[in-house]
């Protein structure tokens, strides 16, 4: 399960995916538009700042932007820098890969096997879809309605 800093984060970058890449969100419009509280919106905007993923811009027409394309973001990219690993167990993490303590043989742990497919799987849609597919997927959803 995301945390949900990680799922206002991703929203916050949806919204910004959305408006022209010469034009700005105020903290202010998000925060409204997403019903993000506003301190914490601060946090995760700053955190999404220093991984190089938006901007701040001062000034009258100031606010956040995109600094990179939506389609070299990805949801997995941003999971990890809001939550930390994906994995379910620690054993499966490749950034923070811990022995399980209660398991003797990794090579024939049948939970750990189950679970490495799950991770997979899940790593693989994360690892694929960026931000322009979810707006795009968004858009074609409302299309078709």
């Amino acid at each position: 399960m995301i945390s949900q800093k990680a799922k206002y984060a991703l929203r916050a970058l949806v919204a910004l995916c959305r408006v022209p890449p010469s034009e700005s969100l105020m903290i202010s419009e998000i925060s409204r538009e997403q019903a993000i509280p506003k301190k914490f919106l601060e946090q995760i905007l700053l955190e999404l700042k220093r991984a190089g993923i938006v901007m701040s811009r001062r000034g009258r027409l100031g606010g956040y932007v995109l600094l990179r394309s939506p389609d070299q973001v990805t949801f997995g990219e941003v999971l990890r820098l809001i939550d930390g690993p994906i994995a379910p167990l620690p054993c499966l993490s490749k950034i923070a890969y811990r022995r399980c303590t209660d398991c003797a043989d990794e090579g024939t742990c049948e939970i750990r096997h189950v679970f490495a497919r799950v991770t997979l799987a899940t790593r693989e849609v994360l690892d694929t879809t960026t931000l322009a597919d979810a707006v795009k997927s968004r858009t074609e959803d409302v299309l078709l309605a």
